[in-house]
């Protein structure tokens, strides 16, 4: 299978965690509880019939550390994506939470020392700009479909992008001295326990779900996660990191697309969302197209 069909597959995989998020009625955390323990019996399954787990006994005290992380980041990030879902529309919480490349940036000069370029930067405040005008609507207190609470539900949507940009950062790490099924066993075994603490601190209810209920947590498994989290960080090791970013914008536009044409949702973007979608996907692009050029000539 190529890199191009599996970036594919991942991207339209992952455009159906919005919608199916927004379906569910369950908590946010049974939500990603439930949609690791499925993804973790799968590739569990995996892991024992290839024998790949071994290779877990050759990483370092820090590294097992920084797989722990990435889990932890991971966990937070289904917590505050799905709790955002609830408070704001599916296409601002799915657009707010694709500017992680902006804070991959960042991390970029905070931990690996590596800060953008000035044209990198005007990138980055275009993406921002963006994310500012896809919660003007909020900020003025228009977000009367969701009682109030559509800007908690954006900010939310950003505090997913920033952990996720953390996941992914510590992902490109680790992918060089694990296989993908250790990798994501470990990080994704490493979620799931702390998603189990997040519960029962919270006192989320996990047990006692509806079938209709596992049936969405089963399409989480196997379309986002599975197919979308898994293929794109398959990618990262056959690909240049800055074509697996770029193809995660596909998400957005994938998403508001099935939350317009789903008959459980039927939400039509906003003016306000298309133009601040559009500029953080172009933001994101030029920052994007300008580490192109770089590791071209590297």
């Amino acid at each position: 299978m190529t890199p191009a069909l599996v970036l594919l597959l991942a991207v339209i995989g992952v455009s159906f965690s919005g919608p199916l998020v927004r379906m569910s009625h369950a908590d946010p955390l049974a939500i990603a509880a439930w949609r690791l323990g499925f993804s973790l019996l799968v590739i569990g399954g995996i892991l024992l019939a290839q024998g790949s787990w071994r290779q877990w006994r050759r990483l370092s005290r820090a590294d097992l550390r920084l797989a722990l992380a990435a889990g932890v980041l991971l966990a937070l990030h289904f917590w505050s994506w799905n709790t955002s879902i609830g408070y704001t529309t599916v296409a601002a919480s799915v657009v707010l939470v694709n500017t992680h490349p902006v804070f991959v940036a960042i991390a970029s000069v905070l931990w690996l020392h590596e800060p953008p370029t000035r044209r990198q930067w005007t990138g980055i405040a275009i993406a921002m700009a963006g994310a500012l005008v896809v919660a003007l609507p909020d900020l003025g207190g228009s977000g009367d479909a969701f009682h109030g609470h559509a800007l908690l539900g954006d900010l939310l949507a950003v505090l997913g992008a920033v952990t996720v940009a953390g996941y992914f950062v510590i992902g490109r790490r680790l992918r060089v001295t694990l296989d993908l099924w250790p990798y994501v066993g470990l990080v994704y075994g490493a979620c799931f326990v702390v998603l189990l603490a997040l519960a029962g601190i919270t006192g989320a209810r996990l047990g006692g779900q509806p079938p209709r209920e596992l049936a969405i947590f089963a399409a989480l498994a196997l379309g986002p996660m599975l197919l979308g989290h898994t293929g794109f960080n398959w990618a990262l090791k056959h690909l240049p990191a800055y074509v697996v970013n770029v193809t995660l914008l596909g998400e957005p536009v994938g998403a508001t697309l099935l939350a317009a044409l789903l008959p459980g949702i039927r939400e039509v973007p906003g003016a306000f969302t298309l133009l601040g979608g559009a500029l953080i996907l172009a933001g994101i692009l030029a920052t994007a197209q300008r580490t192109e050029a770089r590791v071209a000539q590297g």
